[in-house]
């Protein structure tokens, strides 16, 4: 089951300043999406490996983009991308014409778990919605998508 648990008590949110308040928020809904997904399958998947995973869904990045384009070093993205291939939710081929360079892809499986993970992240975006409003869950998601320019 989905719920909206709070990790530190509403009082002492009050006190924290903007770029705690995301860490803190960001950290309950992670949490409840990771276990929410770990309570239903068999097959573990961290949040980084999800990361790595929404990164390359429905494409065929190379392993080097990915190392650009994520935010994790470069070192546990390859820890991660075998984690990935050995419980067979990523291939790695040989990118054409490049003896180097390698690309990674989600096998059906990895799709499907993609997929599965969506609608449950969906379900806990639902129950955020009642508690504190669409609008404001429409705003917030505004507030965020904005570019920031810092």
């Amino acid at each position: 089951m989905i719920g909206v648990n709070h990790l530190i008590s509403n009082a002492e949110l009050q006190n924290l300043d903007l770029i705690d308040l995301l860490s803190e928020r960001h950290s309950l809904v992670r949490s409840i999406s990771e276990k929410a997904w770990n309570d239903q399958s068999e097959i573990y998947i961290s949040n980084s490996e999800w990361y790595i995973m929404a990164r390359i869904y429905k494409k065929q990045p190379s392993i080097s983009y990915v190392t650009k384009n994520v935010e994790i070093s470069r070192q546990a993205i390859h820890k991660f991308i075998q984690k990935l291939s050995e419980r067979g939710l990523v291939e790695i081929n040989n990118v054409e014409n490049n003896k180097k360079e390698k690309c990674i892809q989600l096998t059906p499986l990895g799709e499907e778990c993609y997929e599965k993970n969506e609608a449950l992240k969906a379900k806990l975006e639902n129950k955020i919605a009642e508690k504190i409003g669409t609008e404001q869950v429409s705003i917030l998601k505004g507030i965020l998508k904005l570019d920031w320019k810092i």
